[in-house]
């Protein structure tokens, strides 16, 4: 479910709702230290599309694989973007 913010953003940043979708399925999910969790795209989430979508059809979707979205702890989500930075794990 995602809030109206959610919304606007993803159209604005040109991210379509089947990437919204992979970050749910597949994305590796990063508690954010506010409460809230932050799920992208890393190499084992996008083996794991390969092995169930086939290799072509996510190299279709490569200018999306740096997409990352902000979920709450309610399981609204809060913003979709196109990271810039890396992600730093703990």
């Amino acid at each position: 479910m995602n809030t109206q913010h959610a919304e606007i953003r993803a159209q604005q940043r040109g991210i379509p709702p089947l990437v919204d979708e992979l970050l749910d399925r597949y994305g590796h999910e990063q508690h954010d230290g506010h409460g809230a969790v932050v799920l992208f795209l890393d190499k084992q989430s996008i083996r794991a599309m390969e092995r169930d979508l086939g290799r072509r059809p996510v190299a279709r979707l490569a200018e999306w694989l740096d997409a990352y979205k902000v979920r709450a702890a309610d399981g609204q989500t809060i913003t979709i973007g196109h990271r810039t930075r890396r992600i730093w794990r703990k």
